[in-house]
Order: C-alpha cells, then sequence, then structure tokens
C-alpha cells in the first residue's frame, strides 16, 4: 500500500512576541513589575488612527529627502493600510506591546519586514505621541462643538415652543419675578455658546504640529515640516522642539473647557431636578427617561439628570490631576506625561455622555403637567 504523502505543516502563527523600540544597551529585559507599570497600550490604543495617520505622512516625508526609495516608501504604506485594517478588526486586543506606536510597528515588521525599520528613522516617540494626540484632541473638540451644538439648537426649539409659558423666576432660592419659560431656556442655552467659543479658541492652540521634533532638539534629517501640516491639516508649526515635546498645554485647555461644559449641563440638570419634584411640578420627565423605586411605587426619580449632575465633578478631577502632574515638571518630556491620555480621554468620554443624555432630553418632549387649578399660560404653570 503505497503511503500517503504528508501534508505540509501549517505555517506558524503571526508572532505575538513583545517588540520594543528601545533596549539596545541593555543586557536583560525590563523586569515584570517595571512592565506592568510602563505599559501604555491598555489606554493609549484608542490613538492607533491617529498613529497610522501619522506614520504614512511621515513616510512620504522621508521618501522626498531619500530616506526611503519609491519602492519602499509604496511599500511601507501599503503596510500602514494593511495595519490599519487589523487594528479595525481588534489587532490591539490582547497585544503584548509597551504602547500603540510599538503595536503598529510590530504589525507594520509583520506586513512588509526589515524595510518597517526606516519608518521610525529621525522620529522619536516623543514628537510622535505629542502629534498623536494632538490629532485625536482636535477630532474630539469637533464632536463636542457639534455635540453642544445640537442641545443649544434644542433648547432654542423648546424656547420657541415655550414663549407663552410663564412661571416664577427665582434669586436667592425666592420667588422674584414672573418669566416665560424661554427665558429659563436660553438663560442655559448662552452659557453653551460661550462654551463652543472657548473650544474654538482652544482649537487654535492644538492645531500645532510638533512631528519633526525629535526627542527634544529636531531631527537628524531635513525633513518638510510644512508638507507635514500641510498633510496632516494642523495650522501652524511648533517653534521649539524641547517645548514641543513636553507641551500639555493643550490638554488642560481642552479639560478647563469641558470642565465648563460639565458646570453648565450641571447647571440645566439642577433646575430641571428641582423643577420636576412634586413640589415645583413646572415639568415632568417623560417615562423612558425617569427611573422608579425599588420600595417606593410612587416615585418618578430624575436619575439621568442627577447622573449627569455628578459626572461634571469627575471631569474637574481630570483638570486638577493634570496641572497636579504638569507642576513639577521641568521642560521637554518626561514620562509623566504618560498619564495625560487617560485623563482627557475620560474627560472626553464623560462630557460625551452627559451632552448626549442632555439632547436625547430635550429633544423628547417632556410630558406637560397642569396642576389643578392653575390655568394655562400663568404664573406656576406645569410647563415641558
Amino acid at each position: 500500500m503505497a503511503a500517503r504523502p504528508t501534508e505540509p505543516p501549517p505555517p506558524p502563527p503571526p508572532s505575538t512576541a513583545p517588540h520594543q523600540m528601545w533596549g539596545g544597551r541593555f543586557s536583560v529585559g525590563p523586569s515584570e513589575a517595571l512592565d506592568a507599570l510602563n505599559r501604555s497600550l491598555p489606554v493609549d490604543h484608542r490613538l492607533w488612527p491617529q498613529d497610522v495617520t501619522a506614520s504614512k505622512a511621515w513616510v512620504h516625508a522621508l521618501g522626498r529627502v531619500g530616506v526611503v526609495t519609491p519602492g519602499e516608501e509604496t511599500q511601507l504604506l501599503e503596510g500602514l493600510d494593511r495595519v490599519a485594517e487589523r487594528l479595525a478588526d481588534g489587532a490591539a486586543v490582547g497585544a503584548p506591546d509597551e504602547d500603540v506606536h510599538t503595536l503598529v510597528e510590530r504589525l507594520l515588521y509583520a506586513e512588509v519586514g526589515a524595510v518597517a525599520g526606516k519608518l521610525h528613522t529621525g522620529r522619536s516617540r516623543n514628537d510622535q505621541v505629542a502629534t498623536d494626540l494632538r490629532l485625536w484632541t482636535l477630532e474630539a473638540i469637533d464632536q463636542v462643538d457639534g455635540d453642544i451644538a445640537a442641545l443649544g439648537r434644542t433648547l432654542v426649539a423648546r424656547a420657541q415652543g415655550g414663549v407663552d409659558a410663564l412661571l416664577p423666576g427665582y434669586t436667592h432660592g425666592q420667588r422674584a419675578q414672573p418669566v416665560r419659560w424661554a427665558y429659563v431656556l436660553l438663560a442655559h442655552a448662552w452659557p453653551l455658546v460661550r462654551d463652543r467659543q472657548r473650544l474654538a479658541d482652544a482649537r487654535r492652540r492644538v492645531a500645532e504640529l510638533p512631528l519633526g521634533s525629535g526627542a527634544l532638539a529636531g531631527s537628524g534629517f531635513p525633513v518638510d515640516r510644512v508638507l507635514l501640516k500641510e498633510a496632516l491639516g494642523f495650522r501652524a508649526l511648533c517653534a521649539n522642539a524641547l517645548d514641543a515635546t513636553g507641551d500639555r498645554d493643550f490638554v488642560a485647555e481642552v479639560l478647563f473647557a469641558l470642565s465648563l461644559v460639565g458646570t453648565h449641563l450641571s447647571r440645566l440638570a439642577a433646575e430641571l431636578v428641582l423643577y420636576s419634584s412634586a413640589e415645583f411640578g413646572f415639568v415632568r420627565l417623560s417615562d423612558d427617561f425617569s427611573t422608579g423605586s425599588s420600595l417606593l411605587p410612587q416615585k418618578r426619580n430624575p436619575d439621568v439628570l442627577e447622573l449627569a449632575r455628578a459626572k461634571s465633578g469627575r471631569v474637574l478631577g481630570d483638570l486638577v490631576a493634570l496641572l497636579t502632574t504638569l507642576k513639577g515638571l521641568p521642560a521637554g518630556y518626561s514620562k509623566d506625561l504618560q498619564e495625560d491620555k487617560a485623563l482627557l480621554f475620560d474627560g472626553g468620554d464623560r462630557g460625551a455622555h452627559r451632552r448626549r443624555g442632555a439632547h436625547a432630553r430635550r429633544a423628547r418632549r417632556l410630558a406637560a403637567r397642569h396642576r389643578p387649578g392653575r390655568p394655562a399660560g400663568r404664573v406656576g404653570r406645569a410647563v415641558s
């Protein structure tokens, strides 16, 4: 009986061994404890789209100065596109790498081989992460601005429908003068206008390009930073490399702006909590934005408003934590700055939940409730 041909062994699975961008002078790798403390990938993996985008721009810049050949440039660009596809499919989940930059480089090696080593020529993770974070922040500002604008439009629309509804206006928590419900709603809309102005002002300073700054004193290659600025959509170039790699003023500015947004939403929520109580009865939350009690069946709890009010403190805490981190740092990059992303991401995420929740609450028509004996359009009318 003829021997059956043996099937070739399956190809080895792709390597998931840790990839390092440093360590040539060390005889041993970092201890397990240091590795756990040092790893930022669980947080900064969110920057992979920005890291791939900035890396592609860097490849073009290296091609312009002859560091990579036209063929290598094409190879690297196509490889980065495949890396992006793998990351979009979840390749960062459970990855052992130190940070997002190391992850992208390891995957690029797997795609194109040794030529991947040319990608980091003349570039440091110091200017790389500063660029990635600014790109993420620019996108986040645009999203925040859109959310605030949507909430503002909703408040204005509700105000237009509440011109004839009257209720007491309060100072010092005491009844003062009769006011229109539209007037109250617009008093909460105008702070949102200022929030958008602050974010637009901060955006100008975020849009300054640090790429090409190297570790602290510039790249060793004459890359065209103006080309990089235009390719990545930045407004200007960072003027001083030592400052650019250690600058996180833009993170503090955005967190401050988000803290004020949170404060304004907290004030809106607090007023609606008060007005929805039985003692006031000016507004009634719809069922899908109310919760009940496990003991008291008559309760209609404004949990969504209370949570919005509480989460504003979290963003303020992020701002204070960042300023505390920055206050003792010398010029240039220090590893303390690794903590900036967790704070910025947290502030952005908390703000997004509050803004979208507030917009959904206002977009849905609150169920109007009139107190017995109170005519519509008079002081004390229950309004939506």
